[in-house]
Formats: C-alpha cells, structure tokens, sequence
C-alpha cells in the first residue's frame, strides 16, 4: 500500500483524555478515535491490528476443534429470564424495547443463546464434546469507562462455549482452551500468566483469567515467590496473623470524642492498627451487611458478596442506614447490638483478643473486645491478601503486583443448562444437564495490553505477528527518479513474496516520516536515500536503535532472516 493514498491521521501531541500509554499511542497513531464516551471507531491502522490478533485467534481456536459461530447481539429478555440473570446482571446491561414493548438487551455476555443453541441443536451424547466460539462486540454500560478500550462501553470478544456429558470431559476441554489461551498470547508477542479468578456474575465451579503485568493494570494479582501459584486479589486467600494468646479482660466503654479513624484511634489509645477491627457496613440489595477486618487490613468486596449469595447492588452504607443500623453517627459502628440482616467476621478478627470496636454509640468505643464473648458473627475470610501472607500451595511469600486481564476460561458445570433445559441423552439412555464451559479474551484490550508492553518514547513496537503492516519502504526524496526506481523495485518484490509491505511515497521531509512510522511502529523500515548509488540502502528493526546498512542485492534476504527470526512462514 501507498501511504500517500492511504488515511494517516497521526498526532504530535498528547490527548488530554489519555492517562495511560496504550490509550495515547492509539490515539497519537491514528489507530482509533473516540466517538463517545468508552465508544470508538477504529481507524484502517487499527483495524489491520485487530483482524491480525482475531487471525491468530481463529488458528488456535480452529486447532482445539473449535467451530466458529454468530449470534446475534440483540437478545431477547426471555433468554436471560430463564437462566435468572435478566435482574442479576445489573446496571451494566443496556436494555431496550422494540417497538411492540418487547424487552431486549445489547449482548454483554452470550452464555444464555448458546445453552439456548445447544438445547434445540444437541439431543445425544455422541454430538459431545462441542465447542462453538463466536468473535463479536459485546456492550456494557460502564459507570467510568477509562483508559481507552482497556474499559470501554463496547469491545470485541471472542467467546466460546464448551459443551461435554460429565465433568471429565469438561475438565479436557478447558485444559485444551487453557493450552490454546497460552499460545495466542505468546503468538502476539504478550508476557501473560494464568491466575486463578473469581467467576462473578459468569458463575460455575473454577475459573481463570490471563493476566498481562501492567502497573496501570486495574486489577491487583498475588503471586507466590517460590512456586507458580497466582491469583486474582479478587480470588486469592488471606492468611491470618497469629496474635499472642491472652485473658480475657472485662469490657470497657471509652469516651472518644471526635476520634473515628483508624488512625485517630491509633495516637488516641497509644496503640497500633492490630489491635482495632473496624466494622464497615454496606448495603447489598435490600440488606445490610456488616463486615469486620483488623484496623489495618483491606475489605474484599468480591469475598463479601460471595458470601451473602451475591447482590445486583453493592455499595457503602449511606449515613442514614448507618444510623439506622447503629444508633451512632459513621466512625463509631461495632458489632455489639448491631441491627444489621448479616454480620460476617474475618477470621483474623476472630482470633484476636483485647482489642478495641466502635461502640454503636457517637463518641465511644469499646476495649477488651473477644468474638464469642461479647458478639457473634459468621467467620470466613473477608479481607485482601497482602505482601508476606503465606501461598496457600507451599507456603512462601506472597508478592503483590497489578496487572490487565486479556482472557478468562470458566468452567460453568450445569449453571445454565439446568435454569435453561438443556439436557442430552446419556450413554444410559437417560436425559442429563450439558456440562458447560466458556472462554473468552477480549481482542481490542488484547490490543492495549500489547501496546502497553511493547512502546517507547517514540511510539509503539508492534510484534511482527500483529503489526498493521511488516515492512515499509521510505524513498528519502520522492523527487529523486533514482530513489523512487529502487523503492518501488523493493516495494514490489515484498509485495510479490507476500509481505505486507508500505511505501512512503508521501511528499513530506524524511523527519516527519519517520517520526509517523516510528510512531505507529512498522517492524522494518528499509530507507533509499543518497547511498543508493553506491548499490547500499538503510535496514532499520523498530524494536532496535541502531540502523544497518545493507547492500541492495541482500535486503530482501535480511527481510527474509527477520521473518524466520519470528517465526513467520512467507
């Protein structure tokens, strides 16, 4: 392709809506641009992209005896009625009605329509194992769409659903998704790991994500320091700290004047965060729940509501439902005589001794508190994992770091085909629920991710596997009859062995078009300038800073070498 004929629209500046380096570089490269809030359209650069990673997803799906597929992305509400989800899924979903006041929705999810697929389409266990992926844009109506695509309103996916007659055969089909998930990212050139997950609204048994490590990644991910355990900060277990064992001593009421924090407790009583739990009360549906961790100890949201069954809202108490709830402003809320419909306790909390709670009472706080003596409550683990906390596999050290996720596969067992009906006959003869599992992996965040581990001050350094274009050919001046002549003799060979290949034919200073290129980030640039009388041209990788200078009748086989460097079949 000609880039004087083709739509560049790079930019020099930075975006001001743009905070993290994906979204600036996608921008800056003229790869999408933003219609709405979380909305995007995507320029011919980033489309080239997109439909290289969807390529790639296609081979190794294709490979693990997936078959493709399409639904439709408006759903009808019966679908998502049966399965129980249509009031679960909450504000995220975009409803409307046509025009005879049927409820529909814009897909956010498919697993409803493939069970519904599945039920009409597979009657007997010799159809089985199936799995059927579709690549499509799915929409959510984000609260704070952020960070270019990486949060957006809508996204392309690829998902996939499984279906098998037991659990051991589930259990073939995601380890084949969980190989297949591990070579499309290391095809397009992504450092990810898997981590064990949380399976929210999807739910079913198990489930894991792919995590990119990222320091604008939104989601924190546990690490073990000595072996390969991983996890969501959603999914992963705390440990407790054991505290030394004591008497219990005789309940004591302190006055605390306008003392509410942690920390104004801390200098108040001469202590440390250990000895205090804070209990946090929140508002999940019609409930209110109470949840109490150490003073200094993080509240695992994803936990509590996995523990109360789930709740479509979840959010903190407002003052008048503390007050409610505790006869005493916000700051000085415990568990004592609480009027709340769930009280759950943190273990950690549990095992302490003496230590110190509001009192339910604006101005006061209780000391010498012990669980079972002075309250009850229902003990699990509440709480965010922290650095040191013990792996829960072989007990090293655990480490912290932030991270995005690109893929998440989930083994649904019999969620949807019990709620839907879908069931098969048996090898007994007798009907039985599908065994479901499903897969997806975001592309356009996929997209991101790559732009996040592969850009310098420049621009982006696409791998080879997923780059708009492989190669470009730069004639320094296009008024130069001899330049232009080796140029398109370069442009066209590439052409003819089947590189995907541009011509900077733009009329433009060689400054500015390196400065685009680099920018958008072409693997291998080959400059003609003035050495081209001396039979030599310029070789320069994206991913390297210095330029090579090869002679002419070589170039095409130094294109040639960095494609077998990458494994890349011309």
């Amino acid at each position: 392709m000609k880039l004087s004929k083709m739509l560049i629209s790079t930019l020099r500046e930075v975006p001001a809506e743009a905070e993290i380096a994906s979204h600036q570089l996608m921008l800056r490269a003229g790869m999408m641009r933003k219609m709405a809030s979380g909305v995007y359209n995507y320029m011919p650069f980033g489309i080239k992209v997109i439909k290289k990673i969807e390529d790639i997803v296609r081979s190794e799906m294709d490979g693990a005896d997936a078959q493709e597929f399409l639904a439709s992305a408006l759903l009808p509400s019966e679908l998502w009625i049966e399965s129980g989800r249509w009031d679960v899924f909450g504000p995220e979903m975009f409803r409307l009605k046509d025009r005879n006041e049927r409820e529909f929705c814009l897909g956010p999810t498919h697993e409803e329509v493939f069970t519904d697929i599945a039920r009409n389409e597979i009657k007997s266990y010799k159809q089985l194992p199936l799995n059927l992926y579709q690549i499509q844009t799915k929409y959510r109506d984000e609260r704070r769409p952020r960070f270019g695509v990486m949060r957006s309103r809508e996204f392309i996916m690829k998902d996939a659903y499984s279906f098998d007659v037991n659990s051991e055969g589930l259990d073939i089909s995601y380890n084949k998704m969980y190989d297949a998930y591990n070579n499309i990212f290391r095809r397009c050139g992504l450092e990810c790991k898997a981590v064990e997950a949380d399976s929210g609204a999807m739910g079913g048994s198990g489930s894991a994500e792919f995590m990119v490590k990222s320091e604008v990644g939104e989601d924190e991910v546990v690490f073990c320091s000595a072996c390969s355990y991983a996890a969501n900060m959603e999914k992963a277990p705390s440990t407790s700290e054991l505290m030394g064992k004591e008497e219990f001593k005789e309940l004591n009421k302190i006055l605390t004047p306008n003392v509410k924090t942690i920390e104004d407790l801390e200098k108040f009583f001469n202590t440390t965060a250990k000895k205090f739990a804070k209990t946090l009360i929140y508002k999940a549906d019609d409930r209110v729940v109470a949840v109490m961790v150490r003073g200094d100890r993080q509240l695992n949201e994803t936990k509590v509501i996995n523990a109360i069954g789930g709740a479509i809202e979840f959010e903190m108490a407002d003052a008048e439902t503390v007050m409610a709830a505790t006869s005493a402003a916000v700051g000085f809320a415990g568990p004592i005589g609480i009027k709340a419909d769930v009280v759950l306790v943190d273990a950690e909390v549990a095992n302490m001794y003496n230590f110190i709670i509001g009192a339910n009472d604006t101005g006061y706080h209780y000391e010498n508190v012990n669980y079972g003596k002075d309250f009850e409550g229902i003990v699990g683990d509440y709480r965010n994992a922290t650095e040191g906390d013990k792996c829960p596999k072989c007990g090293s050290q655990l480490t912290i770091a932030r991270g995005v996720e690109v893929g998440h596969i989930f083994k649904l067992g019999t969620k949807y085909s019990e709620s839907m009906g879908a069931t098969v006959i048996g090898e007994d003869g007798k009907n039985q629920p599908l065994v479901m599992g499903c897969y997806g992996i975001g592309i356009n965040r996929t997209m991101a991710a790559i732009i996040e581990q592969h850009h310098d001050e420049n621009g982006i350094k696409w791998p080879m596997s997923v780059a708009p274009y492989q190669v470009v050919v730069v004639p320094v001046v296009t008024k130069d009859e001899e330049q232009m002549r080796i140029a398109e003799e370069i442009y066209n060979s590439l052409k003819k062995m089947g590189v995907e290949v541009l011509m900077d034919d733009r009329n433009e200073r060689v400054g500015v078009k390196f400065k685009d290129l680099d920018l958008i980030g072409i693997p291998m640039r080959i400059t003609v300038g003035k050495k081209v009388s001396e039979g030599k041209v310029e070789f320069k990788l994206r991913r390297e800073q210095e330029n090579e200078i090869v002679e002419l009748c070589s170039v095409i086989d130094r294109v040639k070498e960095e494609f077998k460097n990458n494994n890349i079949i011309l």
